[in-house]
């Protein structure tokens, strides 16, 4: 599949949605091999009160429950922001192909910072990593977040 950029701005406009609704700003989105979207979504960690529902959980299990498998194997994962190590694991164990993310996340990221999980030995699955897409509008997105909660 060729990189399309509608993709990453599909998780911009959920990570959008997320601020607006007093979430940390990230979305996400997971795409078939064949390019068809089968899943987006954005932070819902207050709303739900669930401490699992960042934007990359909530994508992967919708996508699993539309193609009735636990397992995404071939399809892409686009995000706002570097993922966490939950997230970074649960990619993993989803047998996401590739993930595509905007920005860095120094303080909390899984994958390049962290415990970089797709580098640890006992990791199941390494997914494809494509980072820096989008990287200044997701950072400056999240700057406003935090500076307007201030």
């Amino acid at each position: 599949m060729k990189l399309v950029p509608e993709h990453m701005e599909l998780a911009f406009t959920e990570a959008v949605a997320a601020g607006e609704r007093g979430e940390v700003p990230v979305g996400a989105v997971v795409v078939s091999p064949a390019g068809e979207v089968l899943a987006r979504a954005g932070n819902r960690v207050k709303e739900l009160s669930d401490p699992t529902a960042h934007a990359e959980i909530l994508a992967i299990r919708k996508a699993c429950r539309k193609i009735g498998s636990e397992r995404l194997v071939g399809c892409d994962l686009f995000v706002t922001l570097e993922p966490c190590p939950m997230c970074a694991t649960a990619i993993s164990y989803a047998r996401i192909r590739r993930l595509y993310f905007a920005a860095d996340d120094e303080k909390m990221g899984g994958v390049h910072h962290g415990p970089r999980i797709f580098s640890q030995p006992t990791c199941h699955h390494r997914t494809e990593i494509y980072d820096g897409l989008g990287a200044e509008r997701a950072r400056e997105l999240l700057r406003r977040f935090f500076r307007d909660r201030r």
